[in-house]
């Protein structure tokens, strides 16, 4: 009792010796700059009628104008330097300290110290992304985020020495990184550190403890020009001109035309919106017919719902979820993108006057009725079977299978910017083909999904504080095995002895449709999609169906919270091993009974028990389901092989690097990344997941390419202890020319002359001393002097290469080796 009293009153003291410093802190600043107040910091332009009536006070808005112009102003001084050295590092909900800095609103709203990703909490944490309907920095602070601005008096002095922003880049300044080419190890740069989330008054006792901690953290400081400029614009209030917040609107009549569509009348209508919304919401939507621009100078929109129709100002109805109860009157709006676009978060989809035909087709055309809409109740909305079962099953999917590469990037670049519990249940390279849209109408898909729609229902309807996580999978896991007991049955009824599956029961993207085949690549924590089957032939591969596109997006997609607690995060991630395997096993019908059981055993290794169901099928399976006729030792790679053939060049395109049947077509330095492609086992394992390489070529020409290390695990069935699962003496590397991956982990700057010795250091690396001496000869390194003009220049030709899917790369990943 005693030792409980005494340990009690020094926790006790400590709380309030802590207290009293921060209140001492507090006061010093009360003292030198006067208490704590939000400041407006936008340039209002003077009312064209006090101009007219030669008021005094339009005079006095006049004399602020014309110094405001003499002054360094957010969008056009400082905005560009904030994208290319700032949003680098602040630019997703895992930017340090909540600080996202990819518009002026999102600086001025400041930090929190609170992360957004945690994996231990047990109750669902408040949204704090910035379209949660909080307008203000006073309604920010009462939310927890506290100013990295100053908001004292506003005088030079106080915007720099009351600055939290300003107070970093002078400590940068004062302590450079030391020289060398590692950091020290004071640095942590693991995406699970703990954070020092420092406001203005506790900075001189971080800058005593973390003087090398300056910003940009672990990078070489800003360039002169450019830190005297933004400081120069703390220091003068940090300012931003209202006018430049609204974009010059060229897109008013596609606008005006597609909310039209969206906000039809009928039930019909309303249906086909709703469904199109919920699988829309995190597109950067774009008009493909008049898209013009360079960088930020793009046009994209949002799909949003808002209590305000067309014509009037937009007011955006915020929810967890897009299938969460909107609780009245609503309408679709199109939102301008204003924030700076990030690569990780970026997914453009075009819609233009060939879009909106095909719309109409499948859901306004197409011969069905819609007496009623669906609840918002989550045991409806959760369960898409349930809430559009009046749409046809080919309409829908047809609809996700127009851009399939969007629905499947969806749980890879969409809710999340750091997906590494929902993206282990997944292999690091696999591709992914479809079955033909027509095989659902014609067996009759959407009657055996209305059966079986009460087994099909997803994690989402326990909302976001899952408190039981494991009781709650037990049950999935019953409904899920009823699911597929009863698919198995009428496969086994419609695919006999007689009828077998065949190379024309996949989908091959209607002749013209690169969406047909799709290659996947993990990265750890990341992932990447992009079309075509890219790299050497995987380990594994999905063949997709109707209801398994649509699951994987109400699990993943529509109904993930970011915010969520650690139940909800675990029970999504158990439930998508079961749609892992599902897509598998209907990849693995294709093959002779034999192969597939064999792969199966390999893909499982140390595991059997998680596909002991799929095992007993095919062990059990008294015919041959594939009708294909192979004749080669190696019937998987002859499968994709023949895919590609029935497909045509216009679907599937040759991967000329890693594709040893097309070299002939390789030009000089193609030929020699061909080589690198070839390096396989353990000198890989020494190569980070994603590497970018700059290749400046003999003529001048600069090209991106991609090195994705492709790991190898004896299986994927657990969340935990990853590494004792590797086998490096099985990775291999794909080469793809552009940029796969956003999350960079490494920088390469090889010249054509270097190309060969590049290739023979890669093939020869042993140690980490090895790695060491090719990023001596190769490597840019975060802490190479000529680091930010390298990063533009990868920029510069990302952008040039392509200026529609192209954003800011995140630097948080990049390595100190």
């Amino acid at each position: 009792m005693v030792f409980l009293s005494s340990r009690f009153l020094t926790i006790f003291v400590l709380v309030v010796f802590v207290a009293g410093c921060a209140t001492a802190a507090r006061l010093k600043f009360d003292d030198l700059y006067g208490p704590s107040e939000t400041v407006n910091r936008i340039l209002e332009e003077p009312s064209p009628s006090l101009q007219v009536a030669g008021a005094s006070d339009a005079i006095e808005q006049s004399k602020a104008s014309k110094q405001a112009l003499s002054e360094p102003e957010f969008y056009r001084d400082v905005k560009s330097i904030v994208d290319s050295r700032c949003v680098v590092c602040h630019g997703c909900y895992d930017a340090p300290c909540q600080f996202k800095m990819t518009s002026f609103e999102s600086i001025n709203r400041g930090a929190h110290k609170e992360k957004v990703y945690n994996g231990t909490r047990l109750l669902e944490a408040s949204l704090s992304h910035l379209s949660v309907g909080i307008n203000t920095p006073e309604q920010w602070r009462k939310e927890g985020f506290y100013p990295v601005l100053n908001e004292r008096a506003q005088t030079p002095k106080a915007n720099a020495q009351a600055s939290v922003m300003h107070r970093m880049l002078q400590l940068k300044q004062a302590h450079p990184l030391p020289d060398g080419n590692l950091l020290p190890d004071s640095f942590d740069l693991s995406l699970d550190r703990d954070q020092e989330c420092t406001k203005v008054e506790e900075f001189d006792d971080f800058a005593r403890k973390r003087p090398l901690w300056g910003m940009p953290y672990g990078l070489p400081a800003i360039e002169d020009e450019k830190k005297q400029l933004l400081e120069q614009w703390i220091e003068t209030g940090a300012k931003a001109q209202a006018s430049q917040r609204v974009f010059v609107e060229e897109n008013l009549e596609k606008v005006s035309l597609w909310e039209s569509f969206f906000n039809g009348d009928s039930f019909k209508q309303r249906l086909m919106s709703r469904y199109i919304y919920e699988h829309l919401f995190l597109a950067n939507l774009y008009f493909s017919e008049n898209f013009t621009g360079h960088g930020e100078a793009r046009a994209f929109y949002k799909l949003i719902r808002s209590t305000t129709p067309p014509t009037k100002p937009i007011n955006e109805i915020v929810s967890r979820r897009p299938f969460d109860d909107p609780d009245g009157e609503f309408y679709y709006r199109l939102q301008r993108v204003k924030s700076t676009i990030v690569a990780k978060q970026h997914m453009p989809y075009a819609l233009n006057g060939k879009r909106l035909n095909r719309w109409q087709d499948l859901f306004l055309k197409a011969d069905y009725d819609v007496t009623g809409l669906p609840s918002y109740a989550p045991q409806i909305a959760a369960n898409p079977f349930e809430a559009f079962k009046a749409i046809p099953v080919d309409s829908r999917y047809r609809f996700m299978l127009d851009e399939a590469r969007f629905t499947i990037q969806g749980f890879i670049r969409g809710p999340v910017c750091r997906g590494q519990v929902a993206l282990n249940v997944i292999n690091d390279h696999f591709w992914v083909l479809f079955v033909d849209p027509s095989l659902e109408v014609k067996y009759a898909s959407g009657d055996f999904l209305a059966r079986e729609v009460k087994g099909l229902v997803l994690p989402a309807e326990k909302g976001s504080t899952a408190l039981l996580p494991i009781t709650s999978w037990l049950k999935y896991a019953k409904m899920e095995q009823e699911y597929l007991e009863a698919k198995e049955s009428r496969f086994n009824e419609i695919f006999n002895a007689d009828k077998k599956l065949e190379l024309s029961m996949l989908w091959h993207g209607d002749g013209d449709n690169r969406n047909a085949a799709l290659t996947v690549y993990r990265h750890f924590d990341s992932s990447s999609v992009i079309t075509g089957l890219n790299g050497k032939t995987p380990k594994t591969a999905w063949v997709i169906d109707y209801s398994l596109l649509e699951r994987i997006h109400y699990l993943l997609v529509a109904g993930f919270d970011v915010y969520g607690n650690a139940g909800h995060q675990l029970l999504t991630r158990l439930y998508m091993d079961f749609l892992r395997m599902e897509g598998e096993y209907a990849f693995l019908n294709l093959l002779p009974n034999d192969i597939a059981e064999q792969q199966l055993n390999h893909w499982y290794r140390d595991e059997q028990s998680q596909v002991a169901y799929y095992l007993q099928q095919l062990h059990h399976r008294e015919f041959e389901t594939s009708a294909i006729e192979f004749k080669t030792d190696n019937p998987k790679r002859e499968l994709f092989e023949l895919f590609r053939q029935a497909a045509g060049e216009n679907v599937v395109d040759f991967d000329l690097i890693n594709d040893n049947a097309r070299r002939s077509r390789a030009n000089y330095y193609q030929q020699k990344l061909q080589q690198l492609s070839d390096v396989k086992g353990l000198p890989l394992q020494h190569l980070p997941e994603q590497s970018l390489l700059r290749l400046t070529l003999d003529n001048g020409e600069q090209h991106l390419v991609s090195l994705v290390l492709n790991r190898a695990h004896t299986n994927v069935s657990h969340l935990y202890r990853e590494e004792s699962r590797l086998r490096p003496e099985e990775y291999t590397l794909s080469v793809i020319e552009g940029v796969v991956g956003t999350y960079p982990n490494v920088f390469l700057d090889v010249f054509e002359s270097d190309l060969n010795r590049f290739v023979s250091a890669i093939g020869q690396l042993q140690s980490e001393e090895d790695y060491a001496k090719l990023l001596s000869s190769f490597g840019v390194r975060r802490t190479d002097k000529s680091f930010w003009s390298f990063s533009d220049s990868i920029h510069e030709n990302y952008m040039n290469a392509s200026p529609v899917e192209a954003g800011f790369l995140d630097f948080n990943r990049l390595q100190n080796r």
